[in-house]
């Protein structure tokens, strides 16, 4: 494929509606997010973002990533800061991350991960995440692209909903 025809760039407010239909379709075919958020829009345009970018495919949105601090109950900020010895301040959580089914194979998730990852190393942060346990395509693309492993363990969601969860490290 032609790379030019794909490319990485900072989300802006008008790209949120496109953005809300590629996450309709991720939640149809794979189930992300695993619980569906009563305003979309506003899930991915968290507080503590440090950025948002969107990656295109022949000029239309095909997928999403974003780049916050750490908020209380992020795990992977305080593992990595547990075996690093150093603050869970000093890590960011890259999340919201998505590719649109239909643009799948082209390298975007990796192009995006890039992304996030160079923002995070430029304001001096660690990247890290988590992902849900049984989201083995997001596991094996983290793993392809070098990211530790740093615990599974399980998060109490709600109070009936206990979620199996990697916790990753670049």
């Amino acid at each position: 494929m032609d790379k030019t025809q794909r490319r990485v760039r900072p989300r802006t407010d008008e790209d949120v509606e496109a953005c809300v239909r590629v996450l309709a379709e991720v939640h149809r075919r794979d189930g992300y997010p695993v619980n569906w958020p009563t305003r979309p829009g506003e899930w991915l345009s968290q507080e503590a973002a440090l950025g948002s970018w969107v990656t295109e495919l022949h000029g239309r949105v095909a997928g999403h990533v974003s780049l916050s601090r750490s908020a209380e109950g992020d795990l992977a900020p305080v593992l990595w800061s547990e075996r690093n010895g150093t603050s869970g301040e000093q890590a960011a959580v890259v999340g919201r991350l998505f590719v649109a089914p239909q643009a799948r194979g082209h390298g975007l998730g990796a192009l995006l991960m890039g992304g996030a990852v160079a923002e995070a190393q430029h304001h001096g942060l660690h990247p890290v995440l988590d992902v849900v346990a049984s989201d083995t395509a997001a596991a094996a693309l983290y793993e392809r692209l070098g990211w530790t492993r740093l615990a599974t363990v399980e998060q109490r969601w709600s109070p009936s909903q206990v979620v199996a969860v990697h916790c990753y490290a670049a």
